[in-house]
């Protein structure tokens, strides 16, 4: 908690806003729960909670970091996070710096790569730690009920494209695990109802139920007595500790000729609001005082039905009419404070939650009417998103003012809140509530729109709040009205990522939460960062090499052809065909066709390029024609299966093809021995035709293994295509000698002929 400051004049009581209690230790093993003063403390209780560990991934987008959803109950006075990191024994894992990040009521909202955001998105800078060693802790003093996350990644990854199988690995393994200690013994505290306290060694925890629309609450310390010391040493710690901000407050009294108390403005409603008294004596002095403490009720007025739509049909406030300016009976509202003999201090306009998909909500104003604005009391909009479930997307809330309505002295000035809506635009324009820092707009005459995008938006009821103010002449509001639509909503990526990202739904056991990932160099929250962006035309050139490379498959297929191995050129086609179109479904943005699902294409593509591999090595073995065809449909069903298994694994599709070349081998070596001499025997077959394949299948395995990028990956993809099938059409045996494919043995009298394949035993009649 931060440390209270003496105010100016020599006031002796100081008001503060206190940051959580944060104690890291990066070394040793940890110290107990609580400390000294809470071990013999029998109003208070410990509880433990874990979840699974999850492997660690290098950060590229949001979903390469690991989520963990933790619940804290109420009354909890510490809370503190204990991070384990393991990893592997192997030699490639070294000390890696891991990024840690903490957010109170919604997902942290992290940007590691230093990429930027969309227009008008409000980001807060995140919480984090990072860790070198293998554990860590973390402690926070009265940590605020509800949803806490925790999110952990490895550095950013590195462009080059690893092979897996090939490279390397290290797993790094992050649990993180929650100790809270809780209060069971809690003093409620009524509204104007004194209630004595009595401090010695231990604090005293004490809470209020704020209700909803509760405009002030005002916190007091009477009658405070001392034993051993002067003054009144007592700390008060209101409110609860949220992280990546904190807005406690606290209050310390260090004289009692002097009033203390403490005014919070707009506390959050519906709720119970956490209070704990500290002595700042010696263990062994006694203080006494009691705690008083007084509501200010905000009574709203709430527009229905009724008031929305007034006796004569004519005087509508609905903005479907297409009026541009408001009707006689909607003057009546927000004129004046006091409405049907009560005093009200804010116009709330019911709204409809729809709910239209999964983190998908759409906000409407009953019976689709523009909110009316006006000077004596803010008209005030509340966002249910207390579900739980909201916090995985975007709000994004537009604005607009009439056209007409607006003059060049009036100012709409808007401000969205979460927990309690703010109401004192008469006073301050900076939307500051008790324990919560709005988001501020505004709307006059030269900018008559106003946009706001919050990512992850914390798990509560969220307030707008409009109110015509005038800075220069408040007597042109007195009369003045202003109409405003709106368009609130709640979305899972901001315009669903944009044409060069994907918007994914990402998953933490329950807790379903969105996330873009971007293409063509594209980066950011929402894809919209361009400073590593391709152009159009270098999508284009990157989808012609990626395609038009495979063209190099025509090559086998020719040869293939010539020498009568149709099984073969059959291979090498589809292949072709499939590569071609996979790439051309494969690229961003507007450079794209799809004939088929993307998964499709890209599970026949790795299986015509294995299933190639296989055909061209066996062929090469030059087997008899039934053991050949056996293992060509042998070595297709097996790879289907593993690519099945695992699509990315390197020796799914290397396994099967050594065992082609072991194969190759062996009968090779048989010929030699049997023939007494070389296989092949001729050296022009070495010289102009196995050496230049060989070199050119080493130099694409090179190239697939080693030196992709995700920079040169149009360039040496197509390489890889280009040497993959100029190799098959340099490794392909030739014809056996002395032997035409088909020979024609017998004429018959009607002139047809019985052909003889001498080599498949085949006969057909021409």
């Amino acid at each position: 908690m931060g440390r209270a400051g003496t105010g100016s004049g020599g006031a002796t009581v100081a008001v503060a806003v206190a940051g959580p209690l944060l104690l890291i230790l990066l070394a040793g093993p940890p110290p107990a729960v609580a400390g000294d003063s809470r071990k013999s403390d029998v109003r208070l209780v410990s509880e433990h909670f874990s979840q699974s560990p999850q492997k660690l991934s290098f950060y590229s987008w949001y979903g390469s970091a690991r989520l963990f959803h933790f619940r804290v109950p109420p009354d909890t006075v510490l809370l503190r996070w204990l991070l384990q990191v393991s990893r592997g024994s192997s030699p490639a894992c070294a000390n890696m710096e891991i990024t840690v990040y903490f957010r109170y009521g919604a997902p942290p909202v992290i940007n590691p790569l230093g990429t930027s955001f969309p227009a008008n998105t409000s980001v807060q800078s995140p919480f984090f730690i990072k860790m070198l060693q293998s554990n860590a802790s973390i402690n926070i003093s009265h940590p605020a009920p509800g949803d806490w996350f925790v999110a952990a990644h490895l550095p950013p990854s590195s462009q080059k494209i690893e092979v897996k199988g090939f490279a390397p690995t290290c797993a790094y393994i992050f649990q993180p695990d929650m100790l809270i200690v809780r209060a069971v013994e809690v003093f409620i505290l009524e509204p104007n109802v004194p209630l004595p306290q009595t401090l010695l060694s231990h604090p005293s925890y004490l809470k209020i139920f704020i209700p909803e629309y509760t405009r002030e609450l005002r916190l007091e310390l009477q009658g405070c007595v001392s034993n051993g010391s002067l003054g009144c040493p007592v700390r008060l710690t209101v409110g609860s500790a949220t992280l990546p901000r904190n807005f406690q407050k606290v209050l310390t009294c260090i004289s009692p000729t002097w009033a203390c108390h403490l005014f919070l403005p707009s506390p959050p409603g519906d709720r119970w609001l956490q209070v704990t008294a500290k002595s700042l004596a010696g263990p062994h002095v006694l203080v006494a005082f009691r705690a008083v403490a007084a509501l200010t009720a905000c009574r709203p007025w709430n527009l229905n039905s009724q008031h929305l739509l007034q006796s004569s049909p004519n005087q509508s406030c609905n903005a479907s009419t297409g009026l541009l300016t408001p009707s006689p009976g909607c003057h009546g509202l927000g004129r004046s404070s006091r409405v049907d003999g009560g005093h009200f201090c804010l116009v709330s306009y019911p709204v409809i939650r729809e709910d239209t998909d999964v983190v998908s909500v759409r906000f409407w104003p009953a019976d689709r009417v523009p909110v009316l604005v006006r000077s004596a009391t803010p008209s005030v909009m509340r966002l249910y998103l207390s579900t739980g479930m909201d916090s995985g997307g975007s709000l994004t809330i537009s604005l607009q003012a009439n056209k007409t309505a607006i003059t060049n002295n009036t100012l709409v000035a808007v401000c969205v809140n979460a927990a309690s809506p703010f109401l004192g635009f008469n006073t301050s324009l900076n939307c500051t509530t008790a324990f919560f820092q709005g988001h501020p707009l505004s709307l006059s005459a030269t900018s008559r729109k106003a946009d706001l995008i919050i990512p992850y938006p914390e798990t509560d009821n969220w307030y707008l709040s409009l109110q015509l103010v005038c800075p220069e002449s408040p007597e042109e509001c007195e009369q003045a009205s202003v109409l405003v639509e709106t368009t609130l909503s709640l979305v899972p990526c901001l315009n669903d990522c944009g044409p060069y990202g994907q918007c994914l739904l990402l998953r933490r056991l329950s807790y379903l939460y969105a996330g873009c990932s971007c293409k063509a160099g594209w980066r950011g929250w929402s894809c919209t960062d361009n400073s590593t962006a391709q152009t159009v035309a270098q999508q284009r050139v990157a989808t012609l090499l990626l395609t038009l490379s495979n063209l190099m498959f025509l090559a086998p297929i020719a040869v293939s052809v010539h020498r009568s191995l149709l099984v073969e050129a059959s291979v090498y086609a589809y292949t072709m065909f499939f590569s071609t179109f996979y790439h051309a479904c494969d690229q961003p943005g507007e450079a794209v066709l799809c004939i088929l699902g993307y998964d499709t294409l890209q599970y026949c593509d790795f299986l015509g390029s294995g299933v190639s591999i296989w055909v061209t090595i066996l062929c090469m073995a030059r087997l008899k024609a039934a053991q050949k065809h056996v293992l060509f449909l042998l070595g297709t069903l097996i790879f289907a299966m593993s690519l099945q298994l695992d699509r990315r694994g390197a020796w799914n599709m290397m396994g099967p093809c050594l065992f082609a070349f072991v194969v190759m081998v062996t009968m090779w070596v048989y010929r030699c021995r049997y023939r007494r001499h070389c296989y092949p025997t001729s050296w022009q077959r070495w010289v102009f035709y196995l050496l230049p394949g060989i070199s050119m299948a080493a130099v694409a395995i090179a190239i697939y293994t080693s030196m992709m990028t995700s920079d040169n990956y149009y360039y040496t993809h197509s390489i890889w295509h280009m040497l993959l099938a100029g190799s098959a059409a340099f490794l392909l045996p030739p014809r056996e000698q002395h032997t035409k494919p088909w020979a024609c043995s017998q004429k018959l009298i009607c002139h047809y002929q019985i052909c003889k394949n001498h080599r498949e035993d085949l006969y057909t009649v021409t």
